[in-house]
């Protein structure tokens, strides 16, 4: 999709690119009446709308010195025989070697032919012309200087198109990026990529970059991320809608209405020819073709990796969805423990906070909780739901839920974590637990945490066959087992919890009470 302005002129206000600063062009000479010289002939010299900035060394040595302060020097006219009969060709030598400046282009002057003939110096030393001072009239001077300027700006040009498109490669990656927290987080991470990758393109003479991303949805417009003057938590609201509701109709249209800032940029995000936002950037100064074009081809990967980010919270929350299915399977199976898996989650997710793991991974912890007890759709109900007391042999064969819930679990590769716990919740840290007799750290952390889950939560729990055990007595229980039954890291985290009081919120979906 490709937006064409309207030919109207710009609101005074509006006209606003920043002055394009001059080339710089170094002269190099140790005679004062060439460099003077130099500046009378260059004095009204303009390429590409831009002026000169004539900067002077007398010696090599000095010039050296006016290198290392101006690194983006675009020319220089060097003369061969100054302080040493070669001192220009060495200062070649410095700029290319010394200096790593394969841009800037090199025009030798020389007073002197004999001394460095030109065939030599063209075949043995990286410059972009020679010209004896004798025939280097002010008409060849400017001839001289356009085609250098000219050469040093297309250079220029490949050279930021190729980190431009290095930039876009790099950042890529980084789009398609599934482990977000949010949405926002997204949108912001894809603006911060484009307003970069503009600093780029100008070397960093962008000063401000004024930017906002814009989703088209069912239900209307969503501003999803700004910068600068356009940053939703501190733009001016008028403002803000007014960039929104103009950008949204230059998409629709695909003609950019006035009201916008002259030379800012509107780069749609399209899905099957179909708008889904958009990014708009105003700069101090106007990106050209080039640089457009490379945003636009930003803007592709950022449309292609929404669709991608979409799909793929559409498949997380189905994946969810089904693990709570298949924890809601097991506690219909077993009716006596209620609303246990629920609880199970919460509190595994709390411990795992509590034992230093962050936010998203103690989330993840809690929802392999959800499926420590599938197995149990493998017992008899006859033997699940006894309100007595368990035979030895019914007792064995209790304890093959865990092994079931492995079989249940081991087909897809994202329930690995819920097929851990499934299968040994009943672990213990002293070894004594089954199904395979592990014991302490072989133990995985989110196996060690679910089992102090698991039985606090059924002592605190009614069951056919107990009364429901006080909130205090259970934790006296858990810790009288550090050490033997559980992970004493995770019956500490446990207590701290239920000191603190963040597990009452739990303990009331259970017993109706706080601690």
């Amino acid at each position: 999709m490709k937006l064409i302005r309207k030919n109207s002129a710009p609101a005074a206000a509006d006209s606003g690119a920043a002055r394009q600063p001059p080339w710089k062009l170094l002269v190099v000479d140790d005679e004062p009446d060439v460099r003077a010289l130099t500046t009378l002939s260059l004095k009204d010299f303009r390429f590409a709308g831009r002026g000169l900035q004539q900067i002077e060394a007398g010696s090599a040595a000095e010039a050296k010195r006016r290198l290392a302060e101006h690194p983006d020097i675009a020319v220089a006219l060097v003369d061969v025989v100054m302080e040493t009969d070669d001192a220009g060709l060495k200062l070649v030598e410095a700029i290319r070697g010394e200096f790593a400046n394969l841009m800037m282009r090199i025009i030798i002057r020389t007073g002197q032919p004999g001394v460095a003939p030109e065939r030599f110096v063209i075949d043995h030393f990286d410059i972009d012309d020679y010209k004896d001072k004798t025939e280097l009239t002010s008409q060849k001077l400017y001839t001289a200087m356009r085609s250098a300027l000219k050469a040093y700006r297309d250079l220029q040009t490949i050279e930021l198109n190729r980190r431009g498109l290095a930039s876009v490669l790099d950042a890529t990656p980084g789009l398609y990026e599934l482990q977000r927290a949010t949405l926002e987080a997204f949108f912001e991470g894809i603006l911060t990529q484009v307003i970069a990758l503009c600093k780029l393109t100008h070397s960093g003479l962008i000063s401000t970059i004024d930017g906002v991303l814009t989703t088209v949805d069912g239900d209307g417009l969503h501003v999803r991320a700004g910068a600068g003057e356009l940053n939703p938590a501190t733009a001016l609201p008028a403002r803000l809608q007014e960039v929104v509701a103009l950008c949204a109709r230059a998409v629709a249209d695909r003609v950019v209405p006035d009201g916008l800032r002259a030379g800012a940029m509107i780069a749609p995000l399209v899905l099957d020819e179909r708008p889904v936002g958009f990014i708009y950037l105003e700069t101090s100064e106007e990106l050209n073709q080039n640089d457009r074009a490379l945003i636009q081809v930003m803007a592709n990967q950022c449309s292609a990796a929404l669709e991608n980010f979409r799909l793929h919270i559409d498949l997380r929350k189905s994946y969810e969805q089904a693990i709570e299915t298949l924890g809601q399977v097991a506690e219909f199976k077993d009716s006596t423990t209620g609303t246990h898996i629920r609880r199970m989650a919460e509190y595994t997710r709390l411990l795992a906070q509590a034992v230093g793991l962050s936010p998203a991974q103690a989330v993840e912890f809690g929802r392999a909780a959800l499926l420590h007890d599938v197995g149990k759709v493998g017992i008899p109900d006859a033997v699940l739901q006894k309100p007595g007391k368990l035979t030895t042999q019914e007792f064995d064969l209790v304890k093959q839920h865990t092994h079931f819930g492995s079989a249940i679990l081991s087909h897809d590769p994202a329930l690995a974590m819920a097929r851990e716990v499934a299968i040994g919740h009943h672990e213990r840290w002293d070894g004594a637990g089954y199904p395979h007799g592990l014991a302490g750290a072989d133990i995985p952390l989110v196996t060690r945490i679910v089992a102090v889950a698991d039985v606090f939560d059924a002592l605190v729990s009614e069951r056919p066959y107990k009364d429901a055990w006080t909130p205090a007595d259970a934790i006296v229980e858990i810790e009288a087992n550090a050490g033997s039954q559980f992970d004493p890291a995770v019956v500490a985290a446990l207590v701290a919890l239920y000191d603190e009081g963040k597990l009452d919120a739990v303990l009331e979906m259970t017993t109706g009470q706080g601690a």
